[in-house]
């Protein structure tokens, strides 16, 4: 159905505009712009002036405004998929959707009236990056090419399977650091860059400079890890245009976001570099996802094509 798969490809998309939203609220200081939830102001938040929305309130409040279009958008895509797609686990999957992006609300609210506490901004942070990678799930389960490529998928390569089963995980994690190093202040622990402190490793150490360092530590290795992915796919299976495609958009990602990593420190954390660096990171987490995807997508349960025939046919007619 071309028209659920292009629905999905919007959420999926808002929820990029979403974090971006969010990445400037905690880049430009913004959090506690608008103090009360879920009202703005005393306002219901579909009512605030726009005449107001100035300063950091622009960016709280735009960022409330957006999270609320998402979330409607999520309530009718699993309408949508409830009605009109026969796969059961598919139908699930679009109820953890709308659970963690209600979740992610709930947490925002949390971290407005209670002053952004890190553990809960730090989880906050976590729950987007799941949403997201949920939405473009949702999206590649409903797209043409994932009903066609059951066979294609089978192989008995261990080795890619561990790697593109992998690289979500070990992005997730540097993302988490990352979220960490951000909302407890330590992004500039470490103020130049390529260098550490000067050297290759820090010659003094706290909790700021550990997490930085760490943050750094876990690019390079995520870096090698996609670069490593690359060659075995680019050595062993360089017909998988399915995979090799997605890969090589994942490295040009990851130097893409080593460089905004470092502009971000040269920068002084400039809002819109550092915004830059959240939003890269969250779409080389989802391009691995879909590489994941798709190399396991033999372990998927495989669609009834009588069901997908009956469903196409009530859409068109």
């Amino acid at each position: 159905m071309t028209w659920l798969h292009n629905y999905s490809r919007l959420l999926a998309v808002a929820t990029v505009l979403l974090i971006a939203a969010g990445g400037m609220v905690t880049s430009t200081g913004a959090g506690l712009s608008v103090p009360d939830w879920p009202s703005s102001y005393g306002y219901f938040m579909f009512a605030f002036p726009l005449s107001s929305m100035v300063g950091g309130i622009f960016y709280e409040h735009g960022h409330r405004l957006i999270a609320s279009i998402v979330g409607i958008l999520t309530i009718g895509l699993v309408i949508c998929l409830w009605l009109y797609d026969p796969r059961r686990w598919m139908r699930w999957v679009g109820v953890a959707a709308l659970v963690t992006v209600i979740l992610q609300g709930i947490m925002g609210g949390i971290t407005v009236l209670y002053f952004l506490p890190t553990p809960v901004s730090i989880s906050h942070a976590g729950i987007a990056q799941i949403f997201f990678c949920l939405t473009v799930s949702l999206a590649l389960f409903t797209s043409p090419g994932w009903h066609k490529t059951y066979e294609a998928t089978k192989h008995n390569d261990h080795i890619i399977s561990t790697l593109a089963t992998g690289l979500p995980i070990l992005i997730y994690v540097q993302i988490l650091i990352g979220a960490t190093m951000r909302h407890t202040g330590a992004g500039l622990a470490i103020p130049d860059f390529p260098l550490v402190l000067g050297g290759l490793v820090p010659h003094t150490w706290n909790f700021s400079i550990a997490i930085h360092f760490l943050h750094r530590l876990g690019g390079i290795i995520t870096t090698l890890a996609i670069f490593a992915t690359l060659g075995h796919l680019l050595t062993h299976h360089r017909t998988r245009r399915d995979l090799i495609r997605p890969t090589w958009f994942l490295a040009l990602l990851v130097v893409i976001q080593v460089g905004l990593g470092g502009w971000t420190v040269l920068s002084q954390r400039a809002p819109l570099i550092n915004t830059a660096h959240v939003v890269t990171g969250a779409i080389v987490l989802a391009s691995a996802l879909v590489l994941g995807l798709r190399v396991n997508r033999h372990r998927f349960p495989i669609e009834n094509p009588l069901r997908l025939s009956t469903t196409a046919t009530r859409e068109t007619s």
